[in-house]
């Protein structure tokens, strides 16, 4: 198969990029596809979220796949006079993330792109002066004018060293496929700090489960996962004034709210630690004993937890996404990157002529916010921004519009 353009991951990013080089760019669907492992697009924000309980998104209404900005608002207005229920929460205007993925779904209709979806995985790519050419697990090659790597980090959960790979009590809450079911009423230990925890904790409360919840730190109150600040110029024309890449990413380092909660996540949690229906520890987790009916917890401030399960929201991996054949990628096309091993790219987001890229992997370039919904949009404005720009300037263009 020959296309165009080739998304690489059919997440958040890939899905607004495709609606973006096909909405904006003008590129004909039959000339896109989108390889991702999922048996439909968004499969794995619609797990993780489920997972975690989430209810409203920590972002506001204008940050979502479709390509002008009220068009979040304009479909919960439609749904409102179908007698929907108010929909968006305070601050912020933040949607209810039925509704977000409603939206979703209407901008993958709208576009056409389940169509374009290759239930598969990349193994293999290479690049010669024309295409980029992929292989999938399936054993089928394709061949793009252009790729894009929009791949993100949920498939490196982050596992801390005392926690067991190979046993079902144990279990991460961004592991891919289905979670084995908790036993009714049964304990569980949840670890980690951030909202994802704290969400997790709060669902399982409501599903009648005693919970511990574990963190290293107390608990921190961010509205956002960094500050509004750098989605505009305010922090960014400064970052990207820095020529400094190792300093770049210090500046990112800083700027993210690791492990914090917005205030609407901290109301409930703290009610539901003061009527005991989840225990907080702030300690470090020394050691865990499987026993015949659970497991138990020896944290640092020397108490001992003991629970049916444990699960695991302790974030992702900071190592660079992708895996293997990305490696690959960048020793036999020799793509540059920095000291932190993420790609080093021009301002329209491109590590190679025929190769661009989204998400994490964008993120020296697009700072803290690169791998939410705001780096999608922001990756998109980049990479079709360009590709305009160039129509723009073509000589033919330009002596076909300055004709009479």
């Amino acid at each position: 198969m020959n296309v165009e353009w080739l998304i690489v991951g059919g997440g958040i990013h890939g899905v607004h990029i495709a609606a973006r080089l096909i909405g904006e760019a003008g590129v004909a669907p039959q000339d896109l596809r989108i390889v991702d492992p999922g048996d439909r697009l968004l499969a794995r924000w619609r797990s993780s979220t489920a997972t975690t309980g989430m209810t409203h998104l920590r972002s506001p209404a204008v940050h979502h796949l479709d390509l002008e900005p009220w068009s979040l608002k304009r479909f919960a207005g439609t749904r409102r006079r179908r007698r929907r229920p108010k929909s968006f929460a305070p601050p912020y205007d933040r949607p209810k993330l039925t509704l977000f993925n409603a939206h979703c779904e209407r901008v993958v209709n709208a576009y056409g792109l389940s169509e374009l979806h290759l239930q598969n995985r990349v193994t293999d790519c290479a690049i010669d002066d024309h295409r980029v050419g992929v292989r999938l697990s399936g054993g089928d090659r394709l061949e793009a004018a252009n790729i894009v790597l929009a791949i993100g980090a949920i498939e490196q959960p982050a596992w801390p060293d005392w926690a067991p790979r190979d046993d079902a009590r144990v279990s991460h809450v961004f592991e891919p496929g289905p979670h084995a079911p908790f036993e009714p009423e049964s304990t569980v230990a949840v670890v980690g700090g951030g909202m994802t925890a704290a969400q997790v904790a709060l669902r399982l409360s409501r599903e009648g489960h005693p919970v511990h919840l574990l963190s290293r730190h107390p608990l921190r109150l961010h509205q956002f996962d960094s500050d509004p600040g750098w989605l505009g110029p305010r922090f960014m024309k400064a970052f990207l004034e820095e020529p400094d890449l190792d300093r770049r990413r210090e500046l990112i380092t800083d700027a993210r709210h690791r492990g914090s909660i917005p205030p609407d996540v901290r109301r409930p949690l703290r009610q539901a630690i003061v009527e005991g229906k989840i225990v907080r520890h702030e300690s470090d987790v020394r050691q865990l004993d499987l026993k015949q009916d659970g497991v138990a917890l020896s944290l640092s401030d020397d108490h001992v937890v003991e629970a049916r399960r444990v699960l695991l929201a302790t974030g992702f991996d900071s190592r660079r996404p992708g895996g293997r054949w990305i490696d690959e990628l960048i020793e036999s096309e020799s793509l540059p990157v920095a000291q932190c091993g993420y790609p080093v790219l021009d301002s329209a987001l491109r590590w190679h002529p025929r190769v661009r890229v989204s998400g994490a992997l964008a993120e020296l370039e697009l700072g803290p916010v690169a791998r939410n919904i705001a780096g999608a949009r922001r990756a998109g404005e980049r990479i079709v921004g360009q590709l305009l720009e160039a129509v723009d300037t073509h000589p033919m263009r330009s002596a076909a519009t300055s004709a009479p």
